[in-house]
């Protein structure tokens, strides 16, 4: 293969059009940290902006008249395009974080007299804080499981720490270090198995793998919208409760827009019926209006075809690893069978970090993860094939020139 194959790639994509639809400086650096933060489309910028001069600044406080559900609104065209959820069971707001936290607690208030919780070392740091935090809190196990390497945990080790102590198995569906998938429909029936209840994170696959949340029989799942969703930095995260779990599991931030009839200003918290009573706050409106942009711009490709980009953009990367990386010594951190990939690819190298910033130097934006990771990733909503060819050219030629060895390590790193 050379870099008119790339081209021609390009030329016949069905989804070239797609890039178009975001903010992109042609002249600027290639962009393969999609996964950390999106580019943003065109369309958000208006959405905003039309929020900002015509709802707030003539609207001003009788613009609430349209914002109130807006929580709820953006939630269900997050679950028909990405999540595979039927209405109703997806809300926007708080972070991931916050979120996992209120899903995680009402999970295990509904388990009472279960002493473990399920989880995996490779599981995203907050993730694991949040659940370490509450079984620290609640005298319960906190059972992290080691990844069977870069393949993830899988159905056999999932199974190996199951029985009937088991309150909840909170995952990850993508790893954010190899973007091994796991297999959600079959984890989350082996857990249901024992009694357990399942939390899976889908920061880093919505948007780029699609996920069928209800035909998976998946009980709670969280994510954010600021990575494949393109919906901007510090973007609110979402939340999915299925439909039959919700009037049985109480969160535990009570707050007033997750209130019956919020305005009558009641003595004591009765919480909302369906998943609204999962909210808090106020929604916070200006970064609310860029997700249903972003939703919007995915929903017009479609899940299906922009799994297949990716699986393809990644396949080139991983191609001209073995062919030009692998020899230098980069070796490939993530699953090798495209199925069992997410939109990323990681390459592990003593040197990383260094790699990393050399890279960057070049006119790429990669990412680095400690302790050894280069991480790669061609969003399939903007990113070309020829982008790819040529960011592994300029890391295959600092890697042999040694570029990457004049400069500075990691502050406090050995070198």
């Amino acid at each position: 293969m050379n870099r008119a194959d790339a081209e021609r790639l390009d030329a016949a994509d069905p989804l070239a059009w797609l890039r178009d639809r975001f903010v992109i400086d042609e002249a600027g650096p290639i962009y393969l940290d999609g996964n950390s933060l999106g580019r943003p489309p065109r369309a958000a910028l208006s959405a905003v902006d039309r929020t900002l001069r015509e709802e707030w600044a003539t609207g001003l406080v009788r613009s609430w008249q349209g914002w109130m559900e807006e929580a709820e609104r953006v939630g269900a065209s997050l679950g028909e395009v990405v999540l595979g959820a039927a209405p109703g069971q997806v809300v926007v707001g708080d972070s991931t974080t916050v979120n996992l936290y209120k899903l995680a607690s009402a999970a295990l208030d509904a388990r009472p007299g279960r002493r473990v919780i399920v989880s995996s070392t490779d599981n995203f740091p907050t993730d694991r804080y949040v659940l370490e935090g509450l079984a620290a809190a609640r005298g319960l196990e906190l059972r992290l499981l080691e990844p069977a390497g870069v393949d993830g945990i899988g159905l056999a080790g999932v199974r190996a720490a199951l029985g009937p102590d088991v309150a909840l198995v909170s995952l990850s569906h993508a790893s954010y270090l190899s973007a091994a998938l796991e297999d959600v429909p079959a984890i989350t029936a082996a857990a249901h198995e024992v009694g357990a209840l399942t939390l899976w994170d889908l920061c880093h696959s919505a948007g780029a793998v699609p996920v069928e949340l209800d035909a998976w029989g998946v009980d709670l799942a969280v994510g954010c919208t600021y990575k494949y969703v393109s919906a901007g930095p510090g973007a609110p995260a979402f939340l999915y409760v299925r439909r039959d779990l919700q009037e049985r599991l109480r969160q535990p931030i009570w707050g007033w827009f997750g209130q019956r009839e919020q305005f009558r200003m009641g003595p004591a918290y009765d919480p909302a019926p369906g998943v609204g009573r999962f909210l808090v706050g106020t929604p916070p409106m200006l970064s609310l209006v860029p997700i249903g942009a972003g939703v919007e711009v995915l929903a017009e490709a479609g899940l299906p075809a922009l799994r297949r980009r990716s699986s393809a953009l990644t396949e080139l990367l991983v191609e001209r690893w073995e062919a030009w990386l692998g020899p230098l010594g980069l070796a490939l951190a993530s699953p090798r069978d495209p199925a069992g990939r997410g939109g990323h690819v990681s390459l592990a190298h003593d040197d990383a970090y260094r790699l990393s910033q050399a890279l960057l130097a070049a006119g790429v934006v990669p990412d680095f993860r400690p302790p050894n990771l280069v991480r790669l990733c061609p969003a399939p909503a903007y990113t070309r094939f020829v982008e790819v060819w040529d960011a592994l050219e300029r890391l295959r030629d600092l890697v042999r020139a040694g570029d990457h060895l004049a400069l500075d390590a990691r502050p406090g790193r050995v070198t």
